[in-house]
């Protein structure tokens, strides 16, 4: 894989190039160029429209737990003990429904 160093001004770079290409930047900072997705033509199972619905739900409830305080505190604790982001860590609870932190 080409590695390619940008001009120290230039910081981020991440969007569509193109019709056919997007870049954007790992989870772990790395930036990764891939060819654009054509999903026009796929058509979602019932087992595929669940779990989309059901990712949907933990996510806004994932969102709605970093934005109280006090909840955002017990996630980021969770997460430095995981070595994970506090994201990862509410997302991932609510999709296993699990060991929920809970206000004090």
């Amino acid at each position: 894989m080409p590695k390619v160093e940008f001009h120290p001004l230039i910081k981020q770079i991440r969007g569509k190039l193109y019709e056919d290409l997007l870049i954007k930047l790992s989870s772990q900072g790395e930036m990764i160029i891939s060819k654009r997705p054509d999903m026009s033509n796929v058509k979602w199972s019932k087992a595929q429209k669940a779990h989309r619905r059901r990712f949907k739900q933990a996510v806004e409830r994932a969102k709605a737990a970093l934005a109280d305080p006090a909840l955002r505190a017990s996630y980021e604790r969770m997460a430095k003990q995981q070595g994970k982001r506090p994201w990862d860590v509410a997302l991932s609870a609510y999709l296993q429904e699990q060991d929920l932190p809970t206000k004090k």
